[in-house]
């Protein structure tokens, strides 16, 4: 079992590592920034200096409020613009805010930042890895198990091992644990980015489920790996040990977040109010990790259990208007939580510079970072393209992607962009190792945020022009697919509201009300499949938006005379939200 770490980076990490905080060069528990003031150096410029500089990494000095207030202005103003700006673009939120984050960190005015690894472990990861598991798709997953099976773990061992071994060529005296706990760091991919670029554009859809299936998984396999290899730091153990060790994380993860699924799902069968809901969904994956992590299990495998658990079963223990401001509100989470990590690694981009270990050169920082991310980026597509064909000489049947062509599997190799995930990871590396300052801890996250950033901007804005190029872009296809499914269901509501009016259960002057209703929903979804043109439709949603901007109107007229109360005008003003019409597709 690991031992104490100096500065509590590793308390519980990923695989149920057990090393516990002691805080004596870090920042108090309760503190979430730490601010940097440089340390005073003497006149001697040489190696020596530099690892005396890393051997006092930072002063800590209190956050001032003005600091603190500029701090968080320029996060988020960096996080609107940069949302504004993807737009416009049509390209991946994380690609403009990483650009934006090393920007805004170019300005004197705005702070240093250290993020706490404490509270990278478990304000971020928690909720991430229980969203990605919560809205994963069982039934596509599993018939694409081989395909899924493979990239999560076969590619991610081969990029730990591969990662770890030119770690150690580009710097030499770092150990085999600290490079691959490091590896394990940048090996998982960010399935969000891509899979973005790749449903905008229409792409096959098995494309996106086995990226999506695959970051879900080995989020889980490299954070196991990256919590052995930092416990290995602090104890080194036999491989023996290191089974073992595994065996027990694995599988105690797993029986843990059985049992908080199960007795989470209950409760929420008995909870019928919307706002009570989206408590117990957001407590959910702290409930699922952090005592995990007390018990020295895997709590990101927990997570994903319950995860994936409560998100095959939402429909049975959710309520549809609980279901629908829960969606808004995990949305709303999860952008600020990865936007905020894609800001801060800009903004920290500075302090890693200026903590650089002096013997590093610029050109061996430029080699080690073109190295580490063309081995990143070489084995996955490497593995896709040679490695992935052979699972047709596996035994019994197989699913249809091993007979796709070379273009899907190109695709699926290209679009393994780093991300928020490996952020978060990297970030939770110790500062002590040994007993003395961990003074290549730097050069690793400088190489980590490299990686990030290469991936993200070179992979996240050529993977558009590559489905072009391949043609494999079908958007239209996609949007037909979906109009053709609403298509069913409208039609299967209209014949049930006939069902009800024949048994006299529904009087006629209703019924006609909701069948109008349901024929303007179809006549929709038929200018989608081009079954009818736009000429012949009428349009419904801007009458419905003249209609409800006159209820609108008619509203703030009321209030303004007292008509109504504050709370009156509210109660209406929520219901005219929901009769708002939405854009179709």
């Amino acid at each position: 079992m690991a031992g104490p770490t100096a500065d509590g980076a590793v308390r519980g990490l990923a695989a149920g590592t057990t090393g516990r905080s002691e805080k004596k060069n870090f920042n108090e528990a309760e503190r979430t920034v730490v601010l940097r003031s440089e340390p005073e150096q003497g006149p001697g410029p040489g190696v020596a200096d530099s690892l005396a500089r890393q051997s006092v990494w930072f002063r800590e000095r209190p956050v001032g409020q003005q600091e603190l207030f500029t701090l968080a202005v320029a996060i988020a103003g960096v996080m609107i613009v940069g949302r504004a700006v993807a737009r416009r673009l049509e390209v991946p939120d994380a690609i403009v805010l990483v650009v934006l984050g090393v920007l805004a960190g170019l300005i004197p005015q705005v702070p240093n930042v250290d993020l706490p690894p404490d509270v990278v472990l478990l304000l971020f990861l928690p909720p991430l890895i229980y969203n990605a598991a919560f809205l994963s798709a069982p039934r596509e997953s599993r018939e694409n198990a081989i395909p899924i099976t493979g990239l999560a773990f076969g590619a991610t061992a081969a990029t730990i091992i591969g990662v770890g071994w030119v770690t150690r060529l580009v710097l030499p005296g770092l150990g085999w644990a600290p490079a691959l706990a490091f590896a394990a760091a940048v090996a998982p991919t960010d399935a969000v980015a891509a899979t973005s670029v790749l449903t905008r554009l229409g792409a096959p859809q098995r494309v996106v489920t086995i990226l999506e299936g695959e970051g879900l998984i080995n989020d889980a396999v490299a954070l196991t790996a990256f919590g052995l290899a930092v416990e290995a730091m602090a104890h080194p153990f036999t491989w023996g040990h290191g089974v073992a060790r595994l065996a027990e994380v694995v599988l105690g993860g797993i029986a843990y977040g059985l049992v908080v699924a199960m007795v989470i799902g209950r409760i929420r069968r008995h909870v019928h109010d919307p706002a009570s809901q989206i408590l117990i969904s957001l407590i959910t994956p702290f409930v699922a990790y952090i005592p995990a992590e007390e018990l020295d299990v895997s709590g990101v495998l927990a997570t994903v259990v319950v995860g994936v658990y409560l998100g095959t079963r939402s429909d049975g223990l959710i309520q549809p208007a609980s279901r629908v401001t829960g969606t808004m509100f995990w949305r709303m989470l999860i952008f600020l939580l990865e936007s905020a990590l894609f800001v801060l690694l800009g903004l920290e981009l500075r302090s890693l510079v200026d903590h650089l270990p002096g013997a590093h050169t610029a050109a061996t920082l430029a080699g080690a970072s073109a190295a580490v991310v063309g081995t990143v980026i070489g084995i996955r597509l490497g593995w896709e393209l040679l490695v992935s064909p052979l699972a047709r000489f596996l035994p019994g049947p197989h699913p249809a992607f091993v007979r796709n062509p070379w273009r899907q599997r190109l695709v699926i190799g290209w679009g393994g962009m780093r991300g928020a995930i490996s952020l978060a990871i990297v970030l939770t590396l110790p500062t002590m190792l040994h007993g003395g300052a961990f003074t290549e801890r730097p050069t690793l996250v400088f190489l980590a945020a490299i990686v990030v950033m290469a991936t993200l901007i070179g992979q996240g804005l050529t993977l558009g022009p590559l489905l072009g190029v391949l043609g494999l872009a079908q958007s239209e296809r996609h949007q037909r697919a979906e109009a053709s499914a609403r298509a069913k269901v409208t039609e299967a509501g209209l014949a049930r509201l006939d069902e009800l009016a024949e048994a006299g259960e529904v009087d006629e002057d209703t019924a006609s009300v909701y069948r109008q209703l349901f024929e303007m929903r179809l006549d929709r979804v038929r200018v989608a499949l081009g079954d009818a043109s736009e000429d012949d439709v009428v349009d419904t949603a801007g009458l419905s938006r003249e209609l409800v901007r006159a209820e609108r109107d008619k509203l703030a007229e009321m209030y303004r005379h007292g008509e109504v109360s504050d709370e009156i005008r509210r109660s209406i003003s929520r219901t005219l939200d929901l009769q708002e019409p939405r854009p179709f597709g």
